[in-house]
Order: C-alpha cells, then sequence, then structure tokens
C-alpha cells in the first residue's frame, strides 16, 4: 500500500470563521471580527462546506441563516472549539511561567541525601510548581514515561540527554559495621572479599551487579557472596549497619555513618570513584519554564 507523505489538512479548518458567521449571521461582521476581507470569508465557507459535504448556511441578499445541517454543525463545533482556545491558553501559560506539575524519576538513594534540601526550596520558591518524585531503581524512559527529567548515576545517562550536575564525583566505599568487624577478619586486599559476607545489588536487567574497584591502573570487578540481596542502596545501607554483612554503597550515603561511627570504611586504596549524580533531560528546546526553573534552582544550589 502506497504510504501518503503529505499531512491532510486539518479538519479545523474554516471552523472559527464558520462560528464568527454564526454569531454575527453576517459575513461582513464576521470579517472585521477576524481582521480579514469578506470574499476571504465567503471563500473559507464555501471550502468548509466542500469539506463537510453540505450547505452551512442560507444566504440572501439581507440576512445569512443557519440550514439544518449549520445548526448541527454549531452545536458540536462551537464547544470544541472553545475547549481548543481554552487548552491553547492553558498551554500558553505553562510555556511563560513557571507552574504545573514537574514530574521526575529518581532513584531511591538520591531522595533523602540529594533531592529532599533541593525540593523543600524549590517549592517554596516556586508554589505554582507541584513536584512529583517517582522513585524507582529502573532506568526510565523519561520520554515514554511522561517525565520533565530523570535523576541517576552520570554513567547512567545516555549520550543524547542534557545533564545538570547536582553532586561532585564520589567514591563508592566498601563499609562494615563494628559488630561485624569484630566477629571478622578486616578485608586488606580485594580478595579477601571471598571469605566475607557481601551485601549485593540486583540490577533493573536482573544480573547481580559485581563489586568495581580500581587496583593500580587496572579496573576489577569483584563477584562477591553473601546473605542478602537488594534492589536498592539505602536497604544494603541499612543492613551493613545492622551487621549483616559489608556492603559497597555511594559515598554521599555513606558519609553521616561513617562520621557517627556506625560504619567504617574498608578496601579505601581501591575504591572506584562515580562521576557523581545528574539531573538530565531531553534538550534545550523541549525545556518548558517549570523545569528551567528547577534547573536554575539546581545550579543556584550548588555553587
Amino acid at each position: 500500500m502506497k504510504q501518503n507523505f503529505t499531512v491532510r489538512q486539518g479538519a479545523l479548518d474554516g471552523v472559527e470563521a464558520f462560528l464568527s458567521v454564526a454569531q454575527h449571521r453576517s459575513f461582513r461582521r464576521a470579517a472585521a471580527e477576524l481582521g480579514v476581507t469578506p470574499s476571504a470569508i465567503s471563500q473559507t465557507i464555501r471550502v468548509l462546506e466542500a469539506r463537510v459535504g453540505a450547505a452551512l448556511f442560507v444566504r440572501t441578499t439581507r440576512s445569512v441563516g443557519l440550514t439544518e445541517a449549520g445548526e448541527q454543525f454549531l452545536s458540536r463545533a462551537r464547544p470544541a472549539f472553545e475547549e481548543l482556545v481554552s487548552a491553547s491558553e492553558i498551554a500558553r501559560e505553562l510555556g511563560q511561567r513557571p507552574a504545573g506539575l514537574l514530574r521526575l524519576s529518581v532513584p531511591i538513594s538520591v531522595v533523602p541525601t540529594v533531592l529532599e534540601p533541593l525540593i523543600s526550596s524549590f517549592c517554596r520558591a516556586y508554589p505554582e510548581v507541584e513536584v512529583e518524585i517517582v522513585a524507582s531503581a529502573e532506568l526510565v524512559d523519561i520520554a515514554a514515561g511522561g517525565f520533565d527529567a530523570g535523576v541517576r548515576l552520570g554513567q547512567f545517562i545516555a549520550a543524547d540527554m542534557v545533564a545538570v550536575r547536582l553532586t561532585p564525583p564520589f567514591r563508592f566505599e566498601v563499609v562494615g559495621s563494628p559488630d561485624y568487624l569484630s566477629r571478622q577478619n578486616r578485608p586488606e586486599r580485594i580478595d579477601d572479599l571471598r571469605d566475607h559476607s557481601c551485601l549485593r545489588m540486583r540490577r533493573s536487567n536482573g544480573s547481580i551487579a559485581p563489586w568495581p574497584f580500581v587496583d593500580g591502573d587496572k579496573t576489577v570487578e569483584a563477584v562477591v557472596a553473601g546473605p542478602l540481596i537488594a534492589h536498592d542502596y539505602p536497604t544494603l545501607l541499612g543492613a551493613a549497619i545492622r551487621g549483616v554483612g559489608l556492603a559497597q554503597l555511594p559515598g554521599p550515603l555513606t558519609a553521616a555513618p561513617i562520621a557517627d561511627g556506625r560504619l567504617q570504611a574498608l578496601l579505601t586504596p581501591f575504591a572506584v570513584t562515580a562521576p557523581g549524580v545528574f539531573l538530565y533531560h531531553s534538550g534545550r528546546h523541549q525545556v518548558l519554564p517549570k523545569l528551567r526553573a528547577f534547573i536554575e534552582h539546581v545550579k543556584y544550589r550548588s555553587e
């Protein structure tokens, strides 16, 4: 079947002219309202009637009236056109000022450490914007999912996305609780992890993530084993604090429990550095004011 490579002329062509003529019962007054000539209005109505397949007006030298088809067309077209005008006005407002629903897809682990301070100050600064945070371990297609933007570790962001830094680079720390380390020897080398209970992360694709390290100028991935597999870092963090085993976690999550003594950092000479956490979106030409305001707020808070 041969494809049609042209866009069909819109079914709404001429509707505004029809509604104006129907309201004023005059081609001349409709032309004045729309800022065109009476002949242009007449031609537009003739084209509309040809497309509809029925006469919509009864014309005489003294008056203009609606046919039965015109009355039926008016009863359905007027409310529909008013809805379209209203929709255009709402869209125009959203395109001119920060307002509406801002949907963000984020990993669960960044909500308390990165997003909560940003969101609270942003909501105070922009009360007309509603922020919806959808926390998930999945790598979401933000366009298909109806999101304005996403938050992810830099290494997981596609190259065609525009990224805005939320955190500086940080290390992935292997940590253990004092209780756990009182029962086990501290690991000094990567190979020592074979003798330890290691808490692991299952990726969104179903695989269990190995633990990455740097050994000199080499990148090493250690396949570890242990009693717990989770789908998010906060669960692993809680289990590590309770002494279930060792965990490899992002530095922003481990900073507070290391500082207060609930966890101890291990194998630090071999820790890998992640590029950091970024806000990302699909492009500069698709940024509504609500997202632009959030991006500027992020930049201001990070300075």
